[in-house]
């Protein structure tokens, strides 16, 4: 299923040039920070509501940490994550991400700032979308200079 879905990262480049207009606009009109923060609810938003509707699609009409994994493809498609697995298990899954091809092409379309807001801030929003027991820690990006990131996911009770 995830396979014949647009990748994530062919969305994002469509999204991110529609979103730099209204950005800039907004900017303009409202200054960067106020604009930025608009911009990062409208996005928090959207993520939880597709991460909802995603859920929906798996076994039984709700997420689960099996289903919420088989998604991933969505997010590396077309080279689009270097990921290293860590560990997994029925409540676990960790990796690092190596390789960020959404940060890159947010700097080459001269987007570095809004980067974290157009791709980052929507991982743990999706989690809360997908499912509450979803929990996601992460403390470095590799949008913000890191050397990778740290995706640590886990289910709770």
């Amino acid at each position: 299923m995830a396979e014949t879905r647009m990748g994530i990262l062919e969305q994002r480049r469509i999204e991110a040039a529609f979103a730099k207009g209204i950005y800039e606009e907004m900017k303009a009109e409202l200054g960067a920070e106020t604009a930025k923060r608009i911009l990062s609810n409208a996005i928090v938003k959207l993520a939880k509501q597709t991460a909802a509707e995603m859920a929906k699609e798996g076994p039984g009409g709700k997420g689960s940490l099996e289903h919420f994994i088989s998604l991933q493809p969505l997010w590396t498609k077309d080279d689009a994550l270097a990921i290293e697995t860590l560990g997994r298990d029925d409540k676990h899954y960790a990796f690092n991400v190596t390789r960020c091809r959404y940060a890159e092409m947010y700097r080459a379309m001269g987007l570095a700032e809004l980067g974290g807001v157009l791709s980052c801030n929507r991982d743990g929003a999706f989690c809360e979308g997908y499912d509450s027991k979803l929990k996601l820690t992460r403390t470095q990006t590799i949008m913000n200079g890191a050397t990778h990131c740290d995706f640590r996911y886990a289910v709770e009770e």
